[in-house]
């Protein structure tokens, strides 16, 4: 394994001598510095190298154990030419690195203590040799990584943990949005989310408006909470069940949430998944004169809210504190289930017995 300092170190060392031993004049008379920040500089570690290379020669090849004269042979810095000088050089600096780190070990009792090893022998080692996931336990087929088990092993999803963690990001949404739909406000005709500032004028505190909700005194809702909501029939007819209904009989209008908890990097690919699932019942619903809003949020597994979120939220006239403090709630539910989730990925889930 090669550590990250070390790579750096030889890397900048080796652009030094590139610009400084260059076959163009001009390129050797522009003196360009390497920055390499106040704790290292790699003109000095390049000259360090150097002296300790010419001293080498000075001393020879020394014999290690019962090796007799003339065993071992290594390349010379006053014979080597332009191009083996620098691969010298970057050598001496890794093992300048190796010094350092072995010094550093010698002071840990417990940590240094492979430096009395006997007859270890080294071996350059990758990530995939010391780190290999085994094999899932439930569909015994993909490996156990963090993403096949929170988000894509077909087992699970069949046994209901993911519909879980659904339902339980579902019920902090949807007891928010309950409360919220509830509240007496000040109505108003029409939905105003930013009001226009003109120039010389000062921001309104209530610039943000009301949202959907402000717009209606008689707002129902239905949530889709272990699969036992049906669609309103008096806005349309349809075996589709979002995850929140909320609507207006009054205003004819239609708010359509729907809940995806996935792998963060697949949050977008939901969106437009979902947001394509609900366009033609959008269009039924508009077609029998309702006003319609479909919005697909997403809240990734490992806890991370998507823009989508923050956007419906602030829609709908959650904003402010405690547009934030529901946000935190959403992810930290999320996150808890998930964690659940991984502990649990060897054993059979409750629902399967």
């Amino acid at each position: 394994m090669k550590a990250l300092t070390e790579e750096y170190k030889v890397t900048k060392t080796r652009q030094v001598m590139t610009l400084r031993d260059s076959k163009d004049a001009k390129v050797r008379g522009a003196k360009v510095k390497i920055r390499t920040g106040r704790k290292w500089k790699a003109e000095e570690a390049v000259k360090e190298a150097e002296t300790r290379l010419k001293h080498s020669v000075i001393v020879g090849v020394t014999a290690v154990g019962r090796q007799g004269f003339g065993m071992t042979t290594k390349p010379r810095w006053d014979t080597a030419n332009e191009k083996g000088r620098r691969e010298l050089v970057q050598q001496e600096i890794r093992q300048m690195e190796e010094e350092s780190r072995n010094v550093k070990a010698v002071g840990m009792k417990q940590q240094g203590s492979w430096l009395n090893w006997q007859g270890a022998r080294s071996r350059a080692l990758t990530w995939s040799e010391i780190w290999k996931d085994p094999t899932c336990t439930l569909c015994k087929d993909k490996p156990a990584s963090l993403q096949h088990v929170l988000s894509a092993c077909p087992v699970a999803l069949k046994d209901g943990r993911y519909t879980w963690r659904h339902d339980s990001v579902l019920k902090t949404i949807a007891a928010k949005l309950d409360t919220t739909r509830r509240k007496k406000r000040k109505m108003q005709k029409n939905i105003t989310f930013v009001n226009f500032v003109r120039a010389g004028e000062k921001k309104d505190n209530q610039a943000e408006g009301l949202g959907i909700l402000g717009t209606a005194s008689d707002w129902q809702m239905t949530a889709d909470i272990h699969q036992r909501m049906s669609f309103p029939a008096e806005i349309a007819a349809t075996s589709l069940r979002p995850d929140i209904v909320i609507w207006s009989q009054g205003t004819r209008q239609a708010v359509l949430l729907e809940l995806t908890v996935p792998w963060e990097d697949r949050i977008e690919e939901a969106y437009e998944r979902k947001m394509a699932k609900y366009q033609q019942l959008v269009e039924d619903c508009k077609q029998r004169g309702w006003r319609t809003w479909c919005m697909a949020i997403e809240v990734g597994c490992r806890g991370f809210a998507g823009q989508s979120m923050w956007r419906a939220l602030r829609t709908l006239g959650v904003v402010g504190a405690e547009r934030k403090k529901l946000i935190t709630e959403v992810c930290r539910e999320a996150e808890v289930a998930s964690q659940w989730i991984w502990r649990k990925r060897d054993e059979v889930w409750k629902s399967a017995k």
